[in-house]
Order: C-alpha cells, then sequence, then structure tokens
C-alpha cells in the first residue's frame, strides 16, 4: 500500500520565500511545529493508502488531467489559520495567482478521479493552501496574540511561481515529521 496524493510542487524562489516567512515567525511562535520547507506543496487531492492497482489509476487520472491543462503562474498570497480564532490547528500560506487555472485543474482532477471510482474529497469545496505548521496544543497568549497580528499583516516574502507539472506524491508517515517523494511529474499540455 502506497499513501498517495496529487500535489503540485513549489519553485525554489516560493520555498525560500517560505523559508525566510517562516524563519519570522519562529522566534515569536516557539510552541509551533513548522514543516519542513523541503516537504512544502499545493495538494490538489489526497487519496490515503492505495493498493498498486488504484495507485496506477491515479497516474492515469494525473496524466490525463495534465494532458488537458497548460501551465499556469501562482503566487504567495497570505497567511491564514484553520482552526478556531482562539485554539488555531494549522497555520498556511495562501496562494494566489493564476487561481481560476487551478481550479480548474483541480476540477478536472477531481472528474478524472470520479471517472476511476475514487470517492470525492473530504472537504468538497477546494481550498488552495500550503500548510506551513501545526500546532499540537492550545498556544500561549503571547503566542496567539503574535500568530492573529501576523495573519492581519500583508505576506511579508512574496514569490511567484510556474507551474508546469502535476505531481503524484508517496507520503511516509515518520518520526519527526512525514516524508513526502514524487513519484511521477506529468507535465501540462504534453
Amino acid at each position: 500500500m502506497t499513501r498517495t496524493f496529487l500535489a503540485i510542487n513549489l519553485s525554489d524562489e516560493a520555498r525560500e520565500a517560505l523559508r525566510r516567512e517562516i524563519a519570522s515567525l519562529a522566534g515569536a511562535l516557539p510552541s509551533v511545529r513548522w514543516v519542513n520547507v523541503a516537504s512544502l506543496h499545493l495538494t490538489l487531492a489526497f487519496l490515503g493508502d492505495l493498493d498498486d492497482e488504484r495507485l496506477a489509476a491515479a497516474h492515469e487520472a494525473t496524466q490525463a488531467t495534465a494532458e488537458q491543462g497548460a501551465p499556469f503562474t501562482l503566487a504567495l498570497d497570505r497567511l491564514g489559520t484553520f482552526g478556531p480564532a482562539h485554539a488555531p490547528r494549522v497555520i498556511w500560506a495562501g496562494v494566489g495567482g493564476d487561481a481560476a487555472s487551478l481550479r480548474r485543474v483541480q476540477g478536472a482532477l477531481a472528474s478524472e478521479l470520479d471517472q476511476r471510482g475514487f470517492p470525492p474529497q473530504e472537504h468538497p469545496a477546494y481550498s488552495p493552501h500550503i500548510t506551513i505548521a501545526k500546532i499540537k496544543s492550545r498556544l500561549p497568549a503571547p503566542e496567539l496574540t503574535a500568530l492573529q497580528q501576523w495573519v492581519n499583516a500583508s505576506f511579508a516574502h512574496v514569490a511567484t511561481w510556474a507551474v508546469a507539472t502535476l505531481d503524484v506524491m508517496k507520503s511516509e508517515l515518520t518520526r519527526p515529521a512525514a516524508r513526502y517523494t514524487t513519484l511521477a511529474s506529468y507535465p501540462l499540455g504534453a
């Protein structure tokens, strides 16, 4: 079984911008567990544990979607959180740029997956974001205040990147953090 998700990987420029953003935040938020910058990605669909036959179907769906698409540009947009304001669970970087193309690609991918018998995603409304931190326990009041100030401010480190491939990714749950490996990259518009 292969724990699988479909994603867009980030450019080196976008990773560097996020590394700088995380470095700025980390001093004010020592309780937060930051995601390794090398692991940052934009998830399009999480498929879970797949046997070889289902993994092949995921590859087919990703390739078919990529062939229908065309390259586009994304940009880091803003910071946000998931979870209640008084107890956030995730810190994320928003994605801007050609959001219409991103939504078309994600919608086409969902359709290709549906045609191959994959169940619909848990969250039917796609919310593009890059998870940069996970918060395991309630933040101390000074950290919560600092986080709220960062979320309400503009994104400090801006970057854009060209999206040229859709990637089939393997996720291995290891300590201290999950490890992600690209199994295949399918060029958009090929």
